[in-house]
């Protein structure tokens, strides 16, 4: 394998497809801001997905749900079930189609990358972390990211499996709950306040595999100083003792501070120091093994697609630019005005003030939060 060449994007013009309707907030709008900005940014490798298999598809979720999935995907005039139905999933034609694409470019991309063909990858549009075995959830309709971890498992690595979502990695955590060769770790706001209502720190793993899974629920309205370091110190300190030989991420920005469907307070700057720490776990442990996800973000023109090109750039081992390109910056400003209510940023890097502070006090409890979730996680793992 050339270490050289510039980490590789799994895109194609099928994952647009992935559309729930107008007035959804996974709105496939961000996808061309995204995009551009990634190719602005040095990105120039890409990988067209193909469709998973249901074989491929059953090795995490059930085949009468993938049957289901295909029956909407062809008639999205069926009642509810399963998931899929007015609200979070609403069917759309070729559900299926578009979903089974985006697992399969997650699924090739860890096959890539196991096999030496590529060091990292990246699929912008993954990261669908709330599908389960037999239901959608969450937007969430196959999970993507799973299967990637799935097929790097399959292969005989040790996964550790990060998620910096605003939003629980639920499905992920279920999907691998008693598997000992795979370490979820969620970073999130609490599910007092949040969906899915899950990712408390006593959910630790099956009784197959103690441990194995470690929350780290936020309080609302916490930002860079809390996030950053419950980041950094429950992905050292589990790699350190679970010794993964891949590494997969789900880098949902809705996080951030402008996102309008949560409540932290995260930037940018947290987002450029956590992908770099991410890439620096996966050369330390997995011999830089790593396939990084999308994921939430619902200001799709002032957050996601700086957030993707942080992590591609992470990837590459470069610096953000100080400044987005002008180009960039005119071709998308005014739909970021109409939509956002706010310019295309001129910066990769937010600029000092653009998050208000934690309350008093949120540092310290989530702090004490942390390290009790990270003990527990390490009194119940076995060295890897």
């Amino acid at each position: 394998m050339n270490d050289e060449r510039t980490p590789l994007v799994v895109w194609g013009e099928v994952i647009t497809g992935y559309d729930f309707g107008a007035d959804h907030p996974l709105t496939p709008r961000r996808f061309a801001p995204g995009l551009d900005l990634l190719r602005r940014s040095g990105a120039d490798r890409f990988l067209e997905p193909g469709e998973a298999t249901d074989e491929q598809l059953a090795r995490l979720h059930d085949r009468n749900y993938i049957r289901e999935v295909r029956a909407f995907s062809d008639d999205p005039w069926q009642p509810p079930r399963l998931g899929i139905g007015p609200g979070d999933c609403p069917p759309f034609h070729g559900m299926h189609e578009v979903s089974a694409a985006i697992a399969g470019g997650s699924i090739e991309a860890a096959r890539r990358i196991a096999s030496g063909e590529e060091l990292h990858a990246f699929n912008p549009g993954g990261g669908l972390h709330h599908a389960m075995a037999g239901h959608a959830a969450g937007f969430c309709i196959y999970n993507d990211v799973a299967l990637g971890v799935a097929a790097a498992r399959d292969l005989g690595h040790r996964v550790l499996y990060v998620d910096i979502d605003v939003h629980h990695g639920d499905g992920t955590q279920a999907l691998f709950w008693d598997d000992p060769d795979v370490l979820t770790i969620s970073v999130h706001e609490t599910g007092r306040t949040l969906f899915p209502g899950t990712g408390n720190v006593a959910e630790s793993g099956g009784p197959g595999a103690p441990g194995s899974s470690l929350n780290v629920p936020l309080e609302p309205y916490s930002g860079d100083a809390s996030w950053v370091p419950a980041v950094e110190r429950a992905v050292a300190a589990m790699a350190e003792r679970f010794r993964p030989t891949f590494l997969v991420t789900q880098h949902g920005c809705d996080t951030h501070a402008w996102d309008p469907l949560a409540h932290l307070r995260v930037t940018t700057v947290a987002y450029a120091r956590v992908t770099r720490f991410l890439d620096g776990i996966a050369h330390r442990y997995c011999e830089g093994r790593w396939l990084a996800t999308g994921g939430g973000g619902y200001d799709a023109y002032r957050v996601v697609p700086r957030s993707w090109a942080l992590v591609w750039l992470a990837q590459a081992h470069r610096e953000p630019p100080e400044a987005t390109p002008i180009a960039w910056q005119e071709r998308w400003s005014a739909d970021a005005v109409r939509v956002s209510g706010g310019a295309a940023p001129a910066a990769y890097v937010d600029p000092a003030g653009t998050a208000a502070a934690e309350p008093e006090g949120f540092w310290d409890r989530n702090h004490q939060m942390l390290e009790r979730a990270v003990d527990q996680a390490l009194d119940l793992l076995p060295k890897g």
